[in-house]
């Protein structure tokens, strides 16, 4: 006989809101945002300004903004873009 599996609760550490950098806040905004939040963000800001490389989907092709948040790298992979963020989340 199985037992019913309880829904997963958010890790509370990720949940916890963090004050994004002047560079980051930029493109997030300037309030603390848990980390799935900024990460949504950034990812909001990345197809609005269409800054997906269409070759490589999994490219992204920094503008001004986002340069400041990479250590001005002109483009970084999805993987290492949540590196570059965790930099600027205290």
């Amino acid at each position: 006989m199985s037992v019913p599996k309880e829904a997963r609760k958010p890790n509370a550490a990720l949940m916890k809101p963090l004050q994004p950098s002047p560079e980051l806040a930029a493109i997030v905004g300037a309030t603390p945002l848990p980390r799935p939040e900024v990460v949504s963000k950034v990812w909001e800001y990345i197809k609005k300004h269409k800054l997906q490389n269409p070759q490589n989907r999994r490219e992204i092709m920094a503008d001004e903004k986002l340069q400041a948040v990479f250590e001005g790298k002109n483009k970084v992979s999805m993987f290492e873009m949540n590196k570059h963020l965790a930099q600027h989340l205290k």
